[in-house]
């Protein structure tokens, strides 16, 4: 037998090396810019410094869920990919409006008419994709579907808070920002567990089979 056949031998018995988990970056990085809109939301950044989270929604959570979007349509994982764009492409224009409102970009300045705010539109258009997201994904394990719900909570809260001006909505929805964010960190617990050759952790059971 030749080297050359050997070779193309040892390659076929060989196991398939691993398509990886692209999870495993985008949670971690999608926790940055969530958890510094929850401490902007519950006033522990002032409320007047709202730029001061854009690095972490723009360059953490907005850069690398792109990535980790790009890595999980790499490996076959539609599902995954659509999901952490839908989240990559909210974080990225979530940084493009806090940029715009703190530096008076596009007509847009931190003391402009309330009439002509876009802050509504923008949460009313991303609250019907994150529902939308939401009842979409009811087959996956309960774990997920209670994160993306308090996603939608927090999305809803914020939104009240605009119309409203009642600074308690804002708490509200900092305190569910805390609670997603716990849920997800727990998702990628799991990950790195099974990464390391530890059992799956519990995730529930889906609400539709």
């Amino acid at each position: 037998m030749s080297v050359e056949s050997d070779v193309q031998a040892a390659a076929q018995a060989a196991p398939p090396a691993p398509a990886g988990n692209p999870a495993l970056l985008g949670l971690p990085t999608f926790l940055p810019g969530a958890l510094s809109l929850g401490l902007w939301l519950v006033g522990y950044t002032a409320a007047d410094d709202l730029g001061a989270i854009a690095p972490a929604v723009v360059f953490s959570s907005g850069l690398f869920l792109l990535i980790s979007a790009v890595w999980a349509s790499r490996v076959g994982n539609s599902l995954v990919a659509a999901i952490f764009g839908i989240f990559s492409a909210f974080w990225l224009s979530l940084g493009v409006l806090v940029a715009a409102v703190t530096n008076g970009w596009l007509g847009l300045a931190a003391d402009a008419n309330p009439d002509a705010n876009p802050l509504p539109t923008f949460l009313i258009a991303w609250l019907i994709v994150f529902v939308a997201l939401t009842l979409a994904t009811l087959r996956l394990p309960l774990a997920f579907t209670a994160g993306f719900v308090f996603v939608d909570i927090a999305v809803a809260l914020v939104l009240i808070n605009v119309l409203s001006g009642t600074a308690i909505f804002a708490t509200l929805a900092g305190i569910s920002v805390f609670v997603f964010c716990a849920i997800f960190a727990y998702i990628w617990f799991d990950g790195v567990g099974q990464e390391l050759g530890a059992k799956a952790m519990a995730m529930g059971s889906p609400m539709v089979k």
